[in-house]
C-alpha cells in the first residue's frame, strides 16, 4: 500500500535532487522521486514515502522489488570477488546459463550476442543487418524506420529514433527512410512499405511492434504482416525492437507473437537486465571481432538475475498473470475515458497507454499522481504509460485505479 508521510519531495529528497542538478546534466527526470528502497510493487523515497510503482523502472524491474528469488541471487553473487569481467574476452558460467535461458524463449534457430543496454542491442542488430548486406556485395544503403520510433540515444540507434525533436536536433545520422507506423488496418499508408522498397534499395527494416517512448502506439496486424511480406519479397532483413515490449510485458514473451510473424533480428534489454541482439543463425558474421564489447555480458550479477527472472516468469506463470491483470487494468482505465482530459486507453497485457487531449493535462496528472503516491511515466507527446510489475495482483490494480480516479 502507498503511504505519503510528507508531501514529496520531502527535505531529504529535495537536497539530493538539488545536488544532482548542480553536479549532473538534467536529463529526463519526470518528478523529484529519490528512490531509496522497494518492496513488491512499491518504492520508498529518501523521506520514507511509499509509492505504488506502475513504471517497473520503464520495464527493467519485471518482478518488482525485493523479490525473494532475486534477493537470493544478489546475496550469493555479491560474495564473488570477480563479479564483473570482460565478458566478450573471458567465459563465465553465468553467460552460459543466461544464453540457455534466453535462447529457450526465442524463435527456433536463433543465436544471441549480449551487450550492455537496449540502445547497444539495437546498434548491434543494425550492424548484423549491414554486415549481411555488405557480405552480399551491396553498398551501404539506408535503413527504414518509423515515424514516432524510439530505438535509443547512441548515434547509430538515434539515426532511427524519431519520437521527439529534442532527441535528434544537432546530431548526425546514418541514412534512413521513414514510414508511418500504422495502428489501423484501414490506414491509407498501411501498404507504403511495398512502394518504398520497389523504389529504393534498403539495408533493413527496423520497427517496434509497440511504440514505447513514441506514445504507446500499437501496430495494426496488416502493418506488421506487410513489413514481413515486403522484407521477404525484397530480401531485406526485418528487425524488431522489443527492448520495452519484450520479456512477458504483453502476456507473451515477445510482442511480435501477437501478430503471427517472426523477425530476422531482434533487440531486447530492460527486463533481461542486459542488452541482447538476437538473430537467425544465417546472420551470424562467422568471424571473431565483428561484434564485441568490454563489458557486454560481463556483469555476472546482472546475467544471474536475468536468468532468474526468466525462470520465475516461467515458474509462476507470469505471462498468464500479465494477461489477466492487464485485462482488469485496461477495463478499469477505460471507465475514465471522457474524464479529466482522458480521450483513449489502449494496451496489450501489462503495457497500457492512456492518451490525454493535451500535453499540459497529461503532465499535470503525472505530477498530481506522484504527490498522491502513484508513479507513472509519460510517453509520446500527450500519453501516459502504465506498466506495473508482472507480479502485480488485483489489490494493487484496484489501488492504482482508485488513485487515478482522483485526477480523472
Amino acid at each position: 500500500m502507498h503511504k505519503i508521510l510528507v508531501e514529496p519531495p520531502g527535505p531529504k529528497s529535495l537536497q539530493i535532487v538539488q545536488t544532482i542538478q548542480k553536479n549532473c546534466y538534467d536529463s529526463t527526470f519526470t518528478y523529484p522521486l529519490v528512490i531509496s528502497d522497494g518492496q513488491g510493487c512499491t518504492l520508498k523515497d529518501a523521506d520514507g514515502n511509499v509509492f505504488l510503482d506502475f513504471t517497473s523502472n520503464i520495464g527493467a524491474c519485471p518482478l518488482g522489488y525485493c523479490h525473494p528469488d532475486v534477493m537470493a541471487v544478489l546475496t550469493n553473487w555479491t560474495k564473488n570477488g570477480a563479479h564483473k569481467i570482460a565478458g566478450q574476452d573471458f567465459y563465465s558460467n553465468e553467460h552460459v546459463l543466461l544464453s540457455e535461458a534466453f535462447v529457450s524463449i526465442l524463435p527456433d534457430n536463433f543465436k544471441v550476442f549480449f551487450i550492455n543496454s537496449g540502445a547497444e542491442a539495437v546498434e548491434n542488430a543494425v550492424k548484423l543487418a549491414y554486415r549481411k548486406q555488405f557480405a552480399s556485395g551491396n553498398p551501404i544503403m539506408p535503413g527504414v524506420s518509423c515515424i514516432n520510433a524510439f530505438h535509443g540515444r547512441t548515434l547509430g540507434a538515434l539515426s532511427f529514433t524519431f519520437s521527439k525533436p529534442v532527441q535528434k536536433a544537432g546530431f548526425p545520422e546514418l541514412p534512413v527512410l521513414r514510414i508511418k507506423f500504422c495502428s489501423s488496418d484501414a490506414d491509407s499508408e498501411v501498404d507504403s512499405i511495398h512502394k518504398l522498397l520497389e523504389q529504393n534499395k534498403v539495408a533493413f527494416i527496423l520497427t517496434e511492434v509497440i511504440q514505447g517512448e513514441g506514445g504507446y502506439n500499437f501496430a495494426g496486424q496488416k502493418f506488421i504482416s506487410n513489413l514481413r511480406k515486403a522484407a521477404d519479397s525484397h530480401g531485406v532483413p526485418l528487425i524488431f525492437d522489443e527492448v520495452q515490449s519484450g520479456m512477458g510485458r504483453t502476456g507473451r514473451w515477445w510482442a511480435f507473437e501477437h501478430y503471427g510473424v517472426l523477425p530476422d533480428i531482434m533487440a531486447a534489454a530492460k527486463a533481461l537486465q542486459v542488452g541482447a541482439a538476437a538473430y537467425k543463425k544465417d546472420y551470424d558474421p562467422g568471424q571473431q571481432g565483428v561484434l564485441s564489447s568490454t563489458w557486454g555480458g560481463g556483469s555476472r550479477i546482472d546475467m544471474a538475475v536475468g536468468t532468474k527472472i526468466i525462470e520465475v516468469i516461467k515458474r509462476d506463470r507470469l505471462l498468464d498473470n500479465a494477461t489477466k491483470m492487464g485485462t482488469i487494468l485496461k477495463k478499469g482505465l477505460a471507465e475514465f475515458v471522457g474524464r479529466g482530459g482522458i480521450i483513449d486507453v489502449r494496451g496489450i497485457g501489462l503495457m497500457v497507454g492512456i492518451e490525454f487531449d493535451t500535453k499540459a493535462r497529461r503532465d499535470a496528472a503525472l505530477q498530481e499522481l506522484f504527490k498522491k503516491g502513484l508513479l507513472l511515466l509519460p510517453a509520446g507527446q500527450k500519453a501516459m504509460r502504465v506498466i506495473p510489475p508482472l507480479t502485480v495482483g488485483p489489490e494493487e490494480i484496484e489501488e492504482g485505479l482508485q488513485l487515478i480516479s482522483l485526477v480523472a
